[in-house]
């Protein structure tokens, strides 16, 4: 169906199939950018890359309820579709599909896609279950659109690399692309979270970037990288967070503990805010 706002909204995967079908038809190749809606302007820059990669552009819009914990905000997580509906419009983005939980988890369904290891790290240590989640959906995404390629923002990193590694071990065919995060000008990482943040909250917020900066050049000055970044978590708590999860310096592909100046390295963090959980990330350069 036509939305309001004048693009193109599909609810079923049939309907998904049949408008890519054509265009696949027609020679045309299509990119596929998965998101949770509440859309941003990193959300959008995604979009833009997928326009300039492929000839048609999809967005996705699927809150999972599978990558949400019991005590997680699955209720409350920020719904816009008739926002994110005039801003894709806004871009000239081909199709939104934007099925229901019913779509995409039949009654009894029962498949889940694990990426083990790789995705029992860091973030799957503080959100059990949480990549498998992912994992399943973006699984689900790329078999129904069966596009040329997908996009997924460097600001969850993890993601990325559990993803790419799930493309890779089901010989799903669909290239799979980062796109650089996209920041306010405080360095503060775009997220549809930001929306839970307070006044004072939202002031303290940049201190996550600082920090994590902060340890990626003492690292790279020759610092201890486990103490760095336990020096890294001491500051958070010193500039407001409530609570901080992780900062660690890992291995860039593997995510285990960063070896050395012999192999690429990221610095990653997640932290809390009041009730707000941030994440960031920065590779060590």
């Amino acid at each position: 169906m036509d939305a309001p706002a004048g693009i193109t909204v599909v609810r079923t995967v049939a309907e998904l199939r049949t408008r890519v079908r054509a265009w696949r038809d027609a020679g045309e190749t299509v990119a596929l950018v998965p998101t949770m809606g509440a859309l941003h302007a990193g959300h959008l820059q995604l979009v833009r890359h997928a326009q300039s990669i492929a000839r048609r552009a999809v967005v996705s819009l699927f809150v999972n309820p599978t990558q949400f914990g019991p005590n997680e905000d699955f209720a409350v997580y920020p719904r816009d579709e008739d926002g994110d509906c005039s801003k894709l419009a806004g871009l000239g983005c081909d199709l939104l599909f934007a099925p229901s939980v019913e779509e995409m988890y039949p009654p009894n369904s029962l498949t889940r896609v694990a990426v083990p290891s790789l995705g029992d790290l860091l973030e799957g240590e503080y959100r059990p279950g949480f990549f498998t989640g992912v994992a399943t959906v973006v699984c689900k995404l790329l078999l129904q659109a069966l596009p040329d390629v997908a996009v997924f923002g460097e600001k969850d990193y993890q993601q990325l690399l559990v993803i790419r590694r799930m493309v890779t071990d089901l010989w799903i065919p669909a290239r799979i692309e980062g796109a650089p995060t996209v920041r306010e000008p405080d360095g503060l990482a775009l997220s549809s979270r930001n929306a839970y943040l307070s006044a004072d909250e939202r002031r303290v917020a940049p201190a996550l970037n600082r920090v994590l900066r902060a340890v990626a050049a003492g690292v790279l000055a020759g610092a201890d990288p486990i103490v760095r970044a336990e020096l890294g978590a001491a500051e958070l708590l010193r500039e407001g967070f409530t609570s901080v999860d992780y900062v660690a310096v890992r291995d860039a592909e593997t995510l285990l503990p960063w070896p050395g100046p012999t192999r690429p390295g990221r610095v990653l963090a997640a932290a809390r805010l009041g009730k707000t959980r941030l994440i960031d990330n920065i590779p060590l350069a």
